[in-house]
């Protein structure tokens, strides 16, 4: 059974993501647009469950799916769409887990830009990016081994902080 951590902020974490991403590139080459490092190991300063998480952007979805072996040698776990329509979902590590992959065709703009912005915003507003943190904190306290429960518990606080970061993001642009 996983137990949820969340542990303090760790300067390695954005190495770890550009080691995985080279090994990502080499088996995605023919379908690459980009990989970002996003997630809460992503905010500088915020403690976080020690998992990468990185969106990977495609051209070509099927291609994507092709390569499910590919991701297995890597030792991912390629698990389809996993309740995001349009999105291919791998996770490493088991019980052990160190890293996820949130791939997308590149036209999907709203579910790239919903996690860009997240994690931008997070970046910029350290208010916002503690009560987050402090929220992560008490719900793995709760909630050790039950991990629907730890992110039922974080799920309004996101939804609103997401809102927030749309809206922000916008703001940038103009």
């Amino acid at each position: 059974m996983r137990k949820i951590n969340v542990v303090p902020y760790d300067e390695q974490w954005p190495v770890l993501f550009e080691l995985e991403s080279k090994k990502i590139k080499s088996i995605v080459y023919e379908t690459y647009v980009n990989i970002l490092h996003i997630g809460s190991t992503s905010v500088p300063k915020l403690s976080a469950k020690p998992v990468i998480d990185m969106l990977l952007i495609v051209e070509d979805l099927e291609k994507l799916n092709q390569l499910d072996d590919d991701f297995k040698q890597l030792g991912y776990e390629a698990l389809g769409e996993y309740g995001i329509i349009g999105r291919r979902f791998y996770r490493k590590g088991g019980d052990m887990r160190t890293h996820h992959i949130h791939a997308f065709h590149y036209s999907n703009i709203v579910e790239i830009e919903r996690h860009i912005a997240f994690r931008d915003y997070l970046r910029r507003h350290p208010e916002q990016s503690q009560l987050y943190e402090a929220l992560k904190s008490q719900l793995a306290a709760r909630f050790p081994y039950d991990n629907n429960a730890y992110c039922d518990g974080k799920n309004d606080f996101i939804k609103q902080l997401e809102q927030q970061a749309l809206k922000w993001m916008m703001a940038q642009k103009t």
